[in-house]
């Protein structure tokens, strides 16, 4: 192993050790904790996948071991095909992160290692720190209603929730209210059971570790936080929202186009409607036409992030002929945000999203209403608790067509429902401000955290 600085290796500090899943929305989560965690005086030493690696020279205050993952070839764009990557992934990397852990643990001293973090979803990484006698914690980078599901998922089969069948598919879960049956976490066309051994993996992980760690906090999600409190025999500690406590340092995989600040600035107060999908969810052809004229139709300011491989089968983004003429002035559409400093900016009223975790949480924590267009995963679920249990956002469901699309903005954002929702927004905004302030529940679980990781 290469030589680094005194500073990386931490002088005197107790290091921690970190792995995250090396997808967009699991890797910003990992980064948030590990600053948090160099704040609080510890080192911090990052293990990582070739595949989606970040980049050293942006956080030349940690150390970077890589790890071999076998990966070849370009990422994949649909989900059936992430869900089967993950589980390649970790099973490519056990034995070579065994030499890697190993080899950190004789340098270091095994004294001077706290602990070593990992995601959930990476259960191999658990089993081999085990083996080692390295205590883990498990990050669950999405809700703790999320969580609960993963931990239901037998009782779902049992029940006859799942498979899914067409007909129940509007059937509440009345185990995991408000959930219905199209807001747990399924794929279609999961007949080989990658979701359902994905999701058994997490809650060993989680079982296997001395302490289950969660961006999400008290004010959203107590009844939740309490339900795994009780489920579960490892403590939890609810530290979110993370990227209120700990700056970015640039963790994302894709560059940003920072000039959409500039033209949010010219632009009126929540005027403007924010549209980004995320990091990997992906649209058809036609549902880009529907929502591009929608967008168009609704006659609101936006800003919309058309990313590299968004639409399905399609190489390039291409935006229908005419559109980017026509919004000349009224719309800006870029191929990445810095999204938390759009949702910041005085002039954004809504945002239409997929509702991953790390999205919601930011918008919950700008007061900025939604409107939601789950995909996969977890975002049925999200949006499910948007729009039914904190009422701040809308679903714009069933297939996208543009009449429907132009109203559904409207409605939201110059709208009286869209008004309720932005109040109901700024009371949400100011209970999580209270929950990191000083005394509030998420400063309480970090230092929970921290003796706990301390203690091990």
């Amino acid at each position: 192993m290469a030589a680094e600085s005194n500073a990386v290796h931490g002088g005197g500090r107790r290091h921690v050790l970190l792995f995250p899943l090396p997808y967009q929305g699991h890797i910003n989560p990992m980064f948030r904790l590990a600053g948090l965690l160099h704040a609080r005086g510890f080192a911090v030493t990052v293990f990582h996948t070739h595949f989606n690696a970040p980049d050293p020279a942006r956080h030349p205050q940690y150390r970077f071991v890589p790890v071999p993952d076998g990966t070849s070839g370009p990422a994949p764009v649909a989900i059936e095909d992430v869900v089967a990557q993950i589980l390649a992934l970790t099973g490519a990397c056990e034995s070579e992160f065994r030499d890697r852990l190993a080899a950190v643990l004789e340098e270091y001293s095994r004294d001077a290692v706290a602990c070593l973090i990992a995601d959930a979803h990476l259960l191999p990484i658990f089993e081999v720190a085990a083996k080692l006698a390295v205590p883990t914690l498990a990050l669950r980078t999405g809700s703790a209603a999320c969580c609960a599901c993963f931990l239901a998922y037998p009782m779902l089969f049992e029940k006859g929730y799942l498979p899914v069948k067409e007909s129940r598919r509007d059937m509440p879960v009345s185990e995991l209210p408000p959930y219905r049956v199209r807001d747990l976490v399924v794929l279609s066309g999961d007949e080989r059971g990658g979701v359902r051994e994905l999701l058994a993996r997490a809650v060993t992980a989680v079982k296997l570790s001395s302490g289950l760690i969660l961006n999400t906090f008290d004010a959203l999600e107590r009844r939740e936080l309490d339900g795994l409190r009780r489920d579960l025999a490892v403590p939890v500690f609810d530290i979110g929202p993370l990227h209120k406590f700990s700056p970015a340092g640039d963790s994302s995989l894709l560059r940003q186009d920072r000039s959409c600040l500039e033209w949010l600035d010219a632009r009126a107060p929540a005027s403007a409607l924010y549209v980004s999908f995320g990091s990997l969810a992906c649209m058809s052809p036609e549902d880009l036409v529907e929502t591009a004229w929608g967008i168009a139709g609704s006659g609101v300011p936006f800003l919309w992030v058309v990313r590299p491989g968004m639409v399905r089968g399609s190489a390039r983004q291409e935006l229908p002929e005419g559109f980017e003429a026509a919004m000349r002035g009224r719309g800006m559409v870029v191929a990445w945000a810095p999204q938390e400093e759009v949702l910041r900016h005085r002039a954004v009223g809504g945002f239409w999203t997929h509702n991953g975790w790390n999205s919601t949480t930011e918008s919950v924590c700008e007061g900025v209403p939604m409107l939601c267009r789950p995909y996969f995963g977890d975002q049925m679920g999200n949006a499910r608790y948007v729009e039914h249990m904190w009422r701040v956002g809308v679903e714009v469901g069933g297939e996208l067509e543009r009449g429907a699309v132009e109203a559904a903005i409207r409605r939201l954002m110059t709208g009286e429902d869209g008004a309720e929702m932005r109040a109901r927004a700024g009371e949400l905004k100011k209970a999580a401000e209270e929950c990191i302030g000083k005394g509030g529940s998420s400063c309480l679980a970090i230092d929970k955290l921290i003796a706990h990781m301390t203690s091990l």
